[in-house]
């Protein structure tokens, strides 16, 4: 009699099973210690892996650089001399 292989299940991540780690890594960009942490904290599933990855994600971005700013307001001072400058007819 053949008995069939279990399957897995799919909204669960296996910490067991390396191909499943690697690609659940490497499709939230995680390290594998950030990943450890995270299903320690919150557990195995995936969705659950998934919205916690994206928060910290939001919580860690880089600051913008100041010279964005500073261009734009260089940008808004040229303008504004320009107008103030230029002829009426």
């Amino acid at each position: 009699m053949r008995r069939s292989k279990p399957q897995p299940i799919r909204n669960k991540l296996d910490l067991a099973d390396r191909t499943q780690v690697r690609l659940v890594r490497k499709r939230l960009g995680l390290s594998d210690a950030e990943l450890t942490s995270i299903v320690e904290r919150i557990g195995n599933s995936i969705a659950a892996i998934n919205k916690e990855a994206a928060l910290q994600r939001a919580t860690t971005l880089p600051k913008p650089d100041d010279a964005v700013f500073a261009s734009a307001a260089t940008g808004e001072q040229a303008t504004a001399e320009v107008t103030a400058t230029a002829p009426t007819s």
